[in-house]
């Protein structure tokens, strides 16, 4: 009889090493794609700053432009230096209304969407009226702010609230009543409570909406800060960026105004920076926008 054939396990094992150092240069240079994909990633940004700043100085120097229209760069960092024993306190008080006023609009823009989300009715009802609080001016709210609760910080955490709360309102909203169909009738045909679908799928499923809502707020939070600290800030306790904003216009100290904004940009990457960490900390196992490309799930097809 024929003798069947014989495959030796070092055979095996040669075939399988020949296998993974085939495989080896498709992963290196998927590798190499990545890494370039991150250097670009922080080298893009770089090189427009540099350009924006070389704009920023020829203007200057071919406009003529004196420093109390257009200070250079250098000299808003040297007023940023020359002024850092005022600027450091005034951006710690701002920087407190700030944080107290975005927790606040989250706390509460995260409760008015579930309240929202849960009945169809309520959200006819009270979203429009929603809408409306947002389009009212904040320059008008701000005295009855100081009627109601004062100067200084409280009026100014009611400013930033009424700043940051609809973007997290919104977007939280429209992530609860998104949900996927087929889930909502996979939980009802489980029996699932009403709580249950609402705390099992709807609020992760509205995580990454809920989280672009913070994120929206987190920049306005600090703009919110400022303006309240300018117009409804005392003056005697409570003084903030806005109010060295009011006197450095006086003194025509343009460069410290210019400082005064680079420090309220700060405090507005740090809200973002703190946003992009909690999303990186609750999406990172499973939302496609952190999966790396060969794990992301394909789009359907219809």
């Amino acid at each position: 009889p024929a003798s069947s054939p014989h495959i030796s396990n070092s055979g095996v094992g040669q075939i399988s090493k020949t296998g993974g150092q085939s495989n080896q240069p498709f992963a290196s240079a998927k590798n190499h794609n990545l890494a370039v994909k991150n250097h670009f990633t922080w080298i893009l940004p770089a090189l427009a700053g540099a350009f924006l700043i070389e704009v920023w100085y020829a203007v200057i120097i071919f406009g003529q432009q004196p420093a109390v229209i257009l200070p250079a760069p250098h000299r808003i960092l040297m007023a940023m230096f020359e002024e850092r024993d005022l600027l450091f306190p005034a951006a710690c008080r701002t920087g407190l209304s700030a944080v107290v006023g975005f927790i606040a609009a989250v706390g509460g823009g995260v409760l008015l969407a579930v309240i929202l989300a849960s009945s169809r009715v309520l959200k006819r009802s009270i979203y429009p009226w929603i809408l409306v609080m947002q389009m009212i001016p904040v320059i008008v709210l701000i005295p009855v702010f100081v009627i109601w609760f004062g100067e200084g910080m409280p009026s100014i955490t009611a400013i930033t609230f009424m700043i940051s709360f609809f973007p997290v309102t919104a977007n939280t909203t429209l992530g609860l009543v998104s949900t996927d169909k087929e889930l909502l009738e996979l939980f009802r045909m489980w029996n699932a409570t009403r709580m249950q679908e609402i705390l099992h799928l709807r609020i992760p499923y509205a995580l990454p909406q809920f989280l672009t809502g913070m994120k929206i707020a987190g920049t306005l939070a600090p703009i919110g800060a400022i303006t309240g600290d300018a117009l409804a800030g005392a003056v005697s306790t409570y003084p903030g960026l806005g109010f060295l904003v009011q006197t450095y216009r006086a003194q025509l100290y343009t460069e410290a105004i210019f400082a005064v904004a680079l420090v309220g940009c700060i405090l507005g990457f740090m809200f973002v920076g703190a946003v992009n960490l909690l999303s990186w900390y609750l999406l990172r196992y499973w939302h496609e926008s952190y999966l790396p490309e060969q794990h992301q799930i394909p789009a359907r097809r219809p």
